[in-house]
Parts: structure tokens; C-alpha cells; sequence
């Protein structure tokens, strides 16, 4: 953990602006993950970032949620249609919020703001993917109303 990272005061939803991400905010989401997870990614986030850049508004979204002009979270996310055999609908690949302000409904402005962007293009249902032992990140998504959905992924170590 850097520290660049400040402790975030409880403050009230409505101080909470949620916007499109820039790419001067990409080293405050590397610093971000890198909190939650212990693990710099700082080459990833920079390629999903340009990912999402590089046709904004055609089914993907790269939103920041601001606290007083400082960064406190953000979410990604993308349509995708047909891939095993699924319907066209939306996918959270990432979301995360600044663990000292997590109970300011933070997360859920984000996961609202990205479901009206895939709710305005038709689609109807969004889905992510959660590690079956994240018992906090399983609780968030549940109180959302997300349920277990009707694929299961399967893996294998390779050589």
C-alpha cells in the first residue's frame, strides 16, 4: 500500500459523484486493487483501462466514484452477448471501494450507475463472477438481488 492513498471520512451518499474514468485516475484504481488484493497489477489495469477507452460508450463502462474531488472506488463492466451460449447481457469484471468508507452505499452507486448504462443499451440481466470463499463480496451482490446464476466455471491447471 502506498501512501497516497488517504482514510476516507464517512460522508453522506450525496457527496458521492459517480463519473466516467479518466486515465489520470488509472494509478489510484492500481492503488486501489493493490490494497484489497496485496498484488500490483499495474500493467493490467492500464490495458483494461485502454480497453474500455478505446470505444467508450458501446456496451462498456469504466466508472470512478468521487468523495469531495477524491477517488474512493470504481467499477468496469461490459456487455457481451451469445459467449456459451448465454444471452446478451452484462458483465461486472471489477469493483471496488475504498474500504474505509464501504458502508456509504459506495458500491452500490456504482454497481446502479453501470446497470442504467446496460438497462439504456436493452439489456436485461448482468452477471459477474465471485471467489465461493468471499464471503463479504458474495453478501454485497446477494443484497443487490444478484443470485447464482445458470453457468458454473470449470478450470485446470496447466503443465
Amino acid at each position: 500500500m502506498t501512501s497516497s492513498i488517504k482514510t476516507a471520512q464517512a460522508m453522506p451518499a450525496a457527496d458521492i459523484k459517480i463519473r466516467s474514468a479518466a486515465f489520470e485516475d488509472v494509478p489510484f484504481i492500481v492503488m486501489l486493487d493493490e490494497r484489497a488484493t496485496g498484488h500490483s497489477k499495474c500493467c493490467y489495469w492500464r490495458e483494461l483501462f485502454a480497453h474500455f477507452a478505446q470505444t467508450p460508450g458501446e456496451g462498456r463502462a469504466f466508472l470512478v466514484a468521487e468523495q469531495q474531488g477524491r477517488l474512493v472506488g470504481f467499477i468496469a463492466g461490459e456487455i457481451r452477448a451469445f459467449e456459451f451460449g448465454a444471452e446478451r447481457c452484462g458483465w461486472v469484471f471489477a469493483l471496488n471501494v475504498d474500504q474505509d468508507i464501504r458502508v456509504n452505499n459506495v458500491g452500490t452507486r456504482l454497481f446502479e450507475a453501470l446497470c442504467e448504462r446496460f438497462s439504456s443499451a436493452g439489456v436485461e440481466k448482468v452477471r459477474t463472477m465471485v471467489d465461493r470463499d468471499n464471503d463479504l463480496v458474495l453478501a454485497f451482490f446477494r443484497s443487490l438481488g444478484m443470485m447464482t446464476g445458470p453457468l458454473i466455471q470449470l478450470e485446470k491447471e496447466l503443465d
